[in-house]
């Protein structure tokens, strides 16, 4: 597991790099923020398309050769670019190519590479090896970040794509060594149901399984309705904090580069209290949602760039926390031989998240302001979950009322009933010592 944390650290902080460095590249080529976007659209859209595809691939191929053919394919892609920048050859619609292609492997390199390293501990070790992986991304995002800057303006673009490439294939290498512990839990499919004639029907990947099982299993609807409502009002704050910083606080570029590092050292405090969970459920992750909605608005309120930080901080913490038992009820509440197609659906369900979200932050900033978007946001998540508190409560109250009444007119009379004639019968014994 140590082994893997550190490949999953090396892997993140060169994916970081490329991501960073994929921006300025196609800034370069187009000057447009616009055709930005697009290329991280591109590259976000086969997660909406094909997740549960993928996650129905992982259930069914061997976990460590899927994940590691994974990891060498997306570093033949990551090499290929940097030949074509060596080479100036790379172009627009090339390089949106070449991120829809890195956007398709990673529907199946994803869920594998995840799953993976749950296989490395104890089944009561999952939360705290999610909270590595948790600690592994954020520390890879701030080194990858870092490293960007420094290699495109030392070495060139064309290095930092290769320097990733080199990550997959670490990845790669580390892999056949490691050895999953081996679990009494066994990935036995579940019986295919018949079709006309007593017929199997034709077998479509496991995606429709896996898609019926997600929206049949009330705490995972519970988790994406939770996503759902944080992404598109709250937690993107890559988006809303940048614009209060450099708005009504008249902060500049440095001002919140300093609000992200407080950010990305929130999200690590975060990742290292999520692996102390045990056993994680939706209530937790609802909770903390209403804790980060709450101190979205506070900071939306924020009258200096110093309150803001204070408040930044927990909210960064709160959302890693939440992310950490968010992917521990969904790695651990499936059956083993569904959590593959349980983590495709996902996929898609973020996808479609991450897409929806920027343009509807958008649009309410423009109506509402930075701080009227956070405020609204931040109240809008905090009544949406304490609304669902308060309904699921009062739905288990009304149940455990109903067992008390069944309990009383039921069980009470038949009861008393029973007791009294069982009192009266007399046994053999008790008859012939009476006799005598």
């Amino acid at each position: 597991m140590r082994w893997w944390a550190v490949a999953n650290f090396v892997s993140n902080a060169g994916t970081w790099m490329q991501l960073t460095v994929q921006n300025l590249l196609v800034l370069q080529i187009t000057g447009s923020a616009a055709a930005t976007g697009l290329s991280m659209s591109v590259q976000a859209a086969p997660g909406l398309l094909l997740g549960t595809l993928g996650g129905a691939l992982v259930d069914r191929w061997p976990r460590k050769l899927t994940a590691a053919v994974g990891q060498v394919l997306l570093g033949a892609v990551a090499v290929l670019t940097a030949v074509l920048v060596a080479l100036d050859q790379l172009n627009l619609p090339l390089l949106m190519v070449l991120a829809a292609l890195t956007g398709v492997i990673a529907t199946v390199d994803g869920p594998a590479c995840a799953l993976l390293g749950n296989d490395l501990v104890r089944t009561e070790d999952i939360p705290s090896a999610i909270g590595v992986g948790s600690l592994a991304h954020s520390g890879g995002r701030l080194a990858g970040a870092a490293l960007a800057g420094v290699t495109v303006g030392v070495l060139g673009t064309a290095a930092a794509y290769v320097a990733n490439g080199f990550t997959f294939l670490f990845v790669a290498c580390v892999i056949p060594f490691l050895k999953p512990v081996r679990r009494q839990e066994r990935a036995v499919p579940a019986a295919r149901p018949k079709g006309r004639g007593g017929r199997a029907p034709r077998d479509t990947g496991g995606v429709r399984e896996g898609l019926v099982f997600f929206a049949r299993r009330p705490r995972l609807v519970a988790l994406a309705g939770l996503n759902g409502i944080s992404a598109l009002f709250g937690r993107n704050y890559s988006l809303t904090l940048v614009v209060l910083v450099t708005g009504p606080l008249a902060g500049d570029a440095g001002t919140f580069s300093t609000v992200a590092t407080v950010l990305a050292v929130g999200g690590i405090v975060g990742a290292v209290l999520g692996a102390r969970l045990q056993r994680p459920g939706v209530r937790l992750v609802g909770m903390l949602t209403l804790a980060g909605a709450l101190l979205q608005v506070l900071a939306g309120l924020s009258p200096s760039v110093a309150v803001l930080l204070v408040l930044v901080l927990p909210m960064a913490i709160a959302e890693s926390v939440a992310d950490t038992a968010q992917n521990t009820v969904l790695q651990t509440d499936p059956p083993a031989h569904m959590r593959g197609r349980v983590l495709g659906a996902w996929s898609s369900i973020r996808t479609v998240w991450g897409l929806a979200a920027p343009p509807t932050l958008g649009l309410l900033m423009e109506v509402l302001g930075a701080r009227g978007a956070l405020v609204a946001g931040g109240l809008l998540v905090a009544s949406t979950v304490g609304t669902a508190f308060l309904t699921r409560g009062r739905r288990t109250a009304k149940a455990a009322a109903t067992a008390r009444l069944t309990t009383t007119v039921v069980e009470a009379p038949l009861t008393e009933a029973l007791v009294p004639k069982t009192a009266q019968l007399s046994s053999p014994r008790t008859e012939l010592g009476t006799a005598v």
